[in-house]
């Protein structure tokens, strides 16, 4: 899935950004909190979606069925 493969690749680009950010030390650290709590709600949500499309890869729904990824999430 082409899409699996985006999420992997803007996941590891956010990660990247993290860390450009946490080794910058000309940022102050209240700052560095701001500048990385939306990169990281990003990366939750791409988190999620990533393990859903996987599962969903794994256990496609049947035909004329409900997925049931709700059931999958904790």
């Amino acid at each position: 899935m082409n899409s699996i493969k985006h999420i992997q690749n803007a996941l590891k680009e956010l990660d990247d950004e993290v860390q450009k950010i946490l080794l910058d030390w000309s940022i102050p650290l209240n700052e560095k909190d701001n500048l990385m709590l939306p990169i990281l709600q990003q990366k939750r949500v791409l988190t999620q979606t990533l393990e859903d499309l996987t599962y969903l890869k794994e256990n496609p729904p049947k035909p004329n069925q409900p997925c049931g990824i709700s059931k999958y999430r904790d």
